[in-house]
């Protein structure tokens, strides 16, 4: 019998799960998720483009395995948690005709993640149409976040890239022995993290045999991820530059940190296994090992590994993800485990292939 949450009323209760933007990738790879979480059902999901069809007719994997058919995102309503895996602009709107009704919402856009409105609006040329939602939101990054995600009813699902540079950076610059105010964060992520939608450079003939960065020093994820960094210390700023890998998923970032003082590799070691001796989703890789993309691919895992350049007294921290679970559907899993006051790896406790 599947395991189900027993009611204080006696009866067997499933939380009831409902999917904004269920065709996209993100929002396919939670179907995929939640299809094996024990504690929890698809209620509803719902596309724009779609709406109407079966899921699997979309996806064929899904055949024989959820049929289900797509709604209208107006139509999706009475669930225990909404995920939304919408462009920005458009969570704010649903967010505010739920909230009401006691629905847990996991954002998976833009439009929680930061705090500043003005930083939103010159990054992502909008305002907050709905400011006092904002204060009922938490930043949703598990290992640095927990106690302030629980009890929110607005859950802002980080980004992919800010997610894997703040887990790798994070402990570092909570030492104090780092200079904050230039790290530079060289980021590589397959072509799903730009989404379904066809665009020139993950078109198959620009991006296949290809290798180039792109949005360089103006990428979106900039402000999160120096707000996110900013909690451990100060006056953080970053130049980042994002590549587009030729493969589907995954993301590695390579961090460069000036040292201030002459500080030992095995001392730095023993403060990020520390920090995440009691995390499940981080790996801190042993002296020597290198985070390797293809071996956090399908998972929640982010596998950190660390390196100090002695001549130019550098910390280099690496660190990868599966950009589409652990750096979207995967994390969102994660928080509404949380927000449901389920163990965190409940439904995410997959083995990483080994090819």
């Amino acid at each position: 019998m599947m395991n189900k949450k027993f009611s204080q009323e006696g009866m067997w209760k499933m939380k009831s799960v409902g999917i904004v933007g269920a065709t996209g990738y993100a929002g396919v790879e939670l179907c995929r998720l939640l299809l094996s979480h024990p504690e929890v059902e698809i209620k509803s999901i719902a596309s724009q483009t779609f709406a109407g069809k079966k899921l699997s007719e979309v996806y064929p994997a899904f055949y024989g395995i959820c049929d289900m058919e797509l709604i209208s995102p107006d139509d999706i309503s009475g669930c225990d948690i909404l995920f939304l895996a919408l462009p920005h602009g458009l969570s704010e709107e649903y967010t505010a005709k739920v909230i009401d009704s006691g629905t847990i919402v996991i954002d998976l856009g833009a439009d929680f993640r930061l705090e500043d409105e003005s930083e939103y609006e010159a990054w992502y040329r909008k305002t907050f149409t709905h400011p006092e939602l904002h204060a009922l939101s938490a930043y949703g990054l598990p290992e640095l976040f927990r106690e302030s995600i629980k009890g929110k009813k607005i859950i802002a699902n980080p980004g992919c890239y800010p997610t894997a540079t703040a887990l790798g950076v994070y402990p570092a610059l909570k030492t104090g022995l780092c200079d904050p105010k230039h790290i530079i964060v060289d980021a590589k992520s397959g072509v799903t993290g730009s989404g379904r939608n066809l665009s020139e450079i993950t078109h198959y003939p620009e991006c296949n045999e290809a290798f180039a960065p792109y949005k360089v020093a103006e990428h979106r994820h900039t402000p999160e991820i120096e707000q996110t960094l900013s909690k451990a210390v100060d006056g953080v700023r970053i130049t980042f530059v994002p590549h587009l890998l030729p493969l589907n998923r995954g993301i590695i970032i390579t961090s460069y940190i000036d040292l201030k003082d002459v500080v030992e590799e095995d001392y730095l070691r023993e403060v990020y296994e520390k920090f995440y001796s009691n995390e499940k989703f981080v790996r801190f890789l042993p002296k020597g090992k290198v985070a390797n993309l293809k071996n956090v691919k399908f998972t929640n895992y982010c596998d950190v590994s660390i390196h100090v350049d002695k001549r130019t007294n550098t910390l280099v921290t690496v660190s990868t993800i599966d950009n589409m679970v652990k750096g979207a559907a995967g994390q969102a899993v994660q928080n509404m485990n949380i927000a449901l006051n389920l163990p965190e790896d409940m439904g995410l406790d997959i083995v990483p292939p080994s090819f």
